[in-house]
């Protein structure tokens, strides 16, 4: 549960901005077009601190590793409270997105500090708080704001970073590591990886999957904010309770995986992605079955995401790390494009042009995902098959 927690809180410094560009670009005086910068920044740091820091779990004791890099992302977060000049505000911000990679450290340590047996539940655990930390922020921040403005949602997050620093250098065990290789071997190690067909294809799913995500919370707020509905930006937030019930709901998929079915729930789980599509597209007519999508889909993302990381941890467990950090380059990417392309999408054809870009994301990742899997059955089957006799 604390793994959980550090996750929920760290993931959450780059998301609590997304709610409340209005209020902080009011106060500092910024034009609509920079805005967006504030959001990027944090997004831009993270995926640096994936391929520069996350392997670094890998050559040093990953409890001082997680207390360090919560304390430096508290004091990015304190810096963004204190920003005058949005100049400052970036900076602060892409420090803390930079070492809120941190969540990828917690859950190779938490991957490899489990049994075996127990790894997939381990990890089902860990990761859903980053899906609460995604969801939360947004709940949080809109809160906070309203009753002591912008800058006490980083404050908040300050406090809760530097809180847990103390609980992790009380409660987590050493973590010494004995490995004789240098910063440059281990990232060429990552380079390695892109070779490595699970790796890859795990990597792809997981790309056109957080790109699916990325479609759905980076432009649900168009549709829900326009006729007929017109609903507020409080109200708008409250559909991320919907997608905690289903991202929590999915954390049990980590038991499937322990018991070897991670290939089956993954190909289960982008079927219902997909599908909750054909639910969330209708927007313009019904809330409820926007509900029942959005707790679909975020159920279906929870599911695939622990079987891949359970899948990876369990090929590279020398290097948990490093896979780690690399796999979530897919994850962020993914996101990325996801929430470009619906604010294209509905500019062009509306909600039903994002819906069917979601949709696509979906089949994509399902796409990839049976073609490796029949890839893999005939490897098996030509493993099988006795060799000729020499002159036969």
């Amino acid at each position: 549960m604390l793994f959980a927690v550090i996750c929920a809180v760290a993931v959450a410094t780059i998301y609590v901005a997304q709610p409340v560009l209005a209020r902080i670009g009011d106060e500092l005086g910024l034009p609509e077009a920079r805005l967006g910068w504030i959001v990027t920044t944090g997004q831009l740091g993270y995926l640096m601190g994936l391929a520069l820091l996350v392997p670094l779990g890998d050559m040093f004791d990953r409890r001082r590793l997680i207390a360090g890099h919560l304390l430096l992302a508290a004091a990015g977060t304190a810096l963004a409270a204190m920003a005058t000049e949005l100049w400052l505000l970036l900076v602060g911000l892409g420090l803390a997105g930079l070492f809120a990679v941190v969540v990828q450290t917690t859950v190779a340590f938490a991957a490899d500090l489990s049994a075996p047996a127990e790894r997939g539940r381990t990890l089902g655990v860990v990761t859903s708080g980053v899906i609460i930390g995604i969801l939360g922020a947004r709940v949080l921040a809109g809160s906070l704001a309203a009753l002591w403005g912008w800058r006490s949602i980083y404050v908040t997050l300050a406090v809760l970073l530097i809180a847990l620093t103390c609980f992790v250098l009380k409660l987590l065990p050493p973590d010494p590591r004995d490995v004789r290789t240098t910063y440059g071997a281990v990232l060429i190690s990552l380079g390695h990886l892109f070779r490595e067909r699970l790796f890859v294809s795990r990597g792809l799913i997981a790309f056109f999957l957080f790109a699916s995500f990325g479609v759905l919370w980076s432009g649900l707020a168009l549709p829900l904010a326009a006729a007929p509905w017109h609903l507020s930006t409080a109200q708008i937030g409250l559909f991320g309770i919907a997608g905690l019930a289903g991202a929590l709901g999915a954390s049990r998929a980590g038991r499937g995986a322990d018991a070897g079915r991670a290939g089956l729930i993954t190909g289960g789980a982008l079927v219902l992605l997909a599908a909750s599509w054909l639910a969330t597209g209708q927007a313009y007519w019904s809330l409820w079955l926007v509900v029942i999508g959005v707790i679909v889909l975020d159920f279906a993302v929870q599911a695939v995401h622990v079987s891949n990381q359970h899948l990876l941890t369990a090929a590279y467990t020398a290097h948990t790390s490093t896979v780690i950090g690399g796999y979530m380059l897919f994850y962020s990417l993914g996101s990325a494009v996801g929430a470009t392309g619906t604010t294209v999408a509905y500019s062009v054809a509306g909600w039903a042009g994002s819906s069917t870009l979601g949709a696509s994301f979906a089949l994509c990742a399902l796409i990839v995902w049976a073609v490796t899997r029949r890839a893999g059955a005939e490897a098996r089957r030509n493993a099988l098959v006795p060799l000729p006799c020499p002159g036969a």
